[in-house]
């Protein structure tokens, strides 16, 4: 996989991530908070890895 494609890839897993937090949070008001924070914790690590890749791309 390239940079290119793996970093595509991680942008919408990023967006699915929003979007499932979003809807279960909606259509779940009772769920655990503690579900929410890992949905939370992993839509920022992608983020941080969306980061990072951008980063070495611009540095090279």
């Amino acid at each position: 996989m390239s940079m290119l494609s793996h970093l595509e890839a991680l942008e919408r897993r990023h967006e699915a991530l929003d979007k499932e937090i979003e809807d279960v949070m909606k259509t779940h008001p009772s769920i655990d908070p503690l579900q929410i924070k890992a949905l939370k914790r992993k839509k920022l690590q992608v983020k941080d890895e969306i980061a990072r890749l951008k980063d070495d791309t611009t540095m090279h």
